[in-house]
């Protein structure tokens, strides 16, 4: 008995070291937090809360009102339980494609919208995090940022088994938003066009193509978001500055500024006037201060 004892502690101990050393379960998701990033730990995904997500407010967003009213309808519709559309949001940087997604996370958050931000490495894990939020009372919207796959990625084939292609059907309380400077979200090449054919008077792509497109169809809605001129640089410039209380009663010299600070950056995009307001803030507060 004392042997088989001895044996049995013996066997205690090694299970506890073997414990410490095996990766930690998934920690229990926090349903409180409006804005969640996906994270994979020990093997194990799991939603990880964001503390503050960006409270960025939908009348901050100037010059793309026709691209706010439709993303807005549709989000409506979803946090109502109507039917609506999985979203791609493309085309030149610094234009508010993310940020317009943010700002709604905000608007709407009280109704209960949630947001799951997801990673390109980790867009195999979609029907892991479907299966997470299924049958949940609030609506998620799954982002994904600056979103492209190159040519031999397989990745993009779980997203678009997720949009629209999978046997299972896509949770109810789930929306798909993505943003890319590509409007078919892979690279395209000029000698692909050479298979296009033409039947009938009618063009048919060839394969390449067929498959590129096909990814970007899924999504229902699409809103494409272009370069700002010169006055609406300027307008977002000077929004800015009067969110941050600017005295603008002189303005000839903030506009050379601005437009000089965009040339500097080959950019007038809205990021670009922004930055531009917050360093002709933070100079004019520094110099009242000194």
């Amino acid at each position: 008995m004392a042997d088989l004892d001895r044996l049995i502690d013996r066997a205690e101990e090694l299970l506890a070291r073997l414990e410490q050393l095996l990766p930690a379960g998934a920690p229990d998701t926090d349903w409180s937090a409006t804005a969640y990033r996906w994270r994979r730990r020990g093997g194990h995904g799991h939603l990880q809360p964001v503390l503050q997500p960006h409270p960025i407010r939908l009348e901050d967003l100037r010059d793309i009102e026709p691209q706010k009213e439709a993303l807005e309808r549709n989000i409506r519709q979803f946090v109502a339980g109507l039917p609506a559309n999985n979203v791609l949001l493309w085309g030149s940087r610094g234009t508010g494609k993310s940020s317009l997604i943010k700002a709604l996370l905000h608007a709407y958050a009280g109704r209960g919208l949630r947001l799951v931000e997801v990673d390109k490495p980790h867009l195999e894990d979609l029907p892991e995090i479907a299966e997470l939020l299924r049958g949940r009372p609030e609506r998620f919207l799954i982002f994904s940022d600056d979103l492209s796959f190159e040519a031999d990625d397989a990745s993009y084939k779980a997203l678009k088994s997720l949009l629209d292609g999978s046997v299972a059907a896509p949770p109810e309380n789930l929306l798909i938003c993505a943003t890319s400077n590509r409007r078919h979200l892979l690279p395209e090449y000029m000698h692909e066009n050479l298979e296009a054919r033409v039947v009938e008077t009618e063009i048919h792509h060839g394969e390449a193509v067929e498959e590129k497109i096909s990814l970007s169809e899924r999504f229902g809605l699409w809103l494409s978001f272009y370069p700002f001129n010169q006055d609406q640089y300027l307008d977002i410039v000077f929004h800015w500055l009067d969110v941050y209380r600017v005295d603008c009663a002189e303005p000839e010299p903030i506009r050379r500024a601005a437009l000089q600070w965009a040339l500097a950056r080959g950019s007038r995009s809205g990021r670009s006037a922004r930055q531009f307001a917050q360093d002709w803030a933070g100079r004019n507060r520094l110099e009242q201060d000194d």
